[in-house]
């Protein structure tokens, strides 16, 4: 009885607490409790494993971000994280610049049901550095947040990735509403303004040439015309 909660105690017992048993197997030895084979076979097996190679330690993720590079970036990223894009369980997981990052992706995904903007496009609008992207989307990647398609057009050169949330708790936050007041706006509707008066004013231009220069000319000779009356 005694040699088989031994042996249990050996199997679940960490390195540290062999030496321990160790010693109880032999003072048990030497009262009597246990035979010369059976100490002798649970010793071996003591022995066999502190011969084992220590397990290594998870080394836990550095929660430290990025310095930003300006007051600008650092208030678009602090706005981007405050958001309410990411549950917050989830959002402890990241650093304020990996959570402004995927807060962008869950404004695109919510929008359009995936994010292909590129990192640079990610890193400008969150206010952070592409290598911060980049570690926040390996990073929710790793712990199934995240599925990424990568898009190989040629040999040496990719179109953007697409960006898919799969995780079935931020999925629900965002269909919920969370993040939806308090959200920039997203980087594809930043780009529509600037489009939409870059037509006007090439739509003005267009019709300043059809019409402004022949009222000009026109002006020009109703001028030169009546400067002639009065001479004659």
């Amino acid at each position: 009885m005694f040699i088989e909660q031994l042996r249990t105690a050996i199997t679940a017992a960490p390195r540290a607490e062999l030496p321990t048993l160790s010693s109880l197997l032999w003072k048990a030895y030497a009262a009597g409790h246990v035979t010369e084979a059976e100490a002798s076979e649970v010793s071996e097996a003591i022995a066999f494993k502190q011969a084992l190679p220590a397990a290594p330690k998870p080394v836990p993720r550095r929660l430290i971000g990025s310095r930003p590079r300006s007051p600008g970036h650092m208030e678009r990223r602090r706005r981007w994280a405050a958001s309410g894009c990411l549950p917050p369980a989830l959002a402890a997981r990241f650093t304020l610049a990996e959570q402004a990052a995927l807060a962008v992706v869950a404004a695109e995904h919510r929008k359009r049901g995936d994010c292909r903007l590129t990192n640079k496009e990610i890193a400008d609008v969150a206010g952070v550095s592409i290598t911060t992207v980049k570690n926040a989307l390996r990073a929710a990647r790793t712990i199934n947040l995240l599925a990424v398609e990568e898009r190989r057009l040629s040999a040496f050169r990719n179109a953007s990735n697409i960006v898919r949330i799969v995780s079935p708790e931020w999925r629900m936050w965002l269909r919920l509403g969370g993040g939806g007041k308090s959200v920039p706006r997203s980087p594809t509707q930043l780009k529509i303004p600037a489009s939409a008066q870059l037509n006007r004013t090439w739509a003005a231009e267009g019709q300043d040439a059809r019409t402004g220069a022949p009222w000009r000319d026109s002006g020009g000779a109703r001028g030169r015309a009546h400067a002639a009356q009065k001479h004659s």
